[in-house]
């Protein structure tokens, strides 16, 4: 008699588990959501060439439940973002002290 319980016991958590691990395998909406964030996150950070801590700290601050970037409205760039922008594309080919200099009389207008 013990053992038919046991038997039975077995069966029925064995029926258990078969049915609940065929239901984990469907991704909630929420989880889809997340992973879709987690995805374009990374490829920020790829495309940022970030590593090490500073790429730990991005993932952090671009994971965390604050909207995405890409759902807030582009702020227009001041005059002087805009300059900065320029004289740093004309700046392409130049570097080291070459490149400050250029740099520090194309701010100066």
């Amino acid at each position: 008699m013990k053992m038919l319980r046991y038997v039975i016991a077995a069966a029925a958590v064995a029926v258990t588990l078969a049915a609940g691990s065929g239901a984990s395998t469907a991704a909630t909406p929420q989880q889809e959501k997340q992973q879709e964030k987690m995805k374009a996150c990374n490829a920020d950070a790829t495309a940022k060439s970030l590593k090490g801590d500073e790429r730990k700290a991005y993932m952090s601050s671009c994971l965390s439940n604050k909207p995405a970037a890409a759902a807030e409205p582009a702020k227009p760039l001041t005059a002087q973002q805009d300059k900065m922008k320029k004289c740093n594309a004309d700046a392409a080919g130049k570097s080291g002290e070459d490149r400050k200099a250029f740099m520090a009389s194309c701010l100066k207008g």
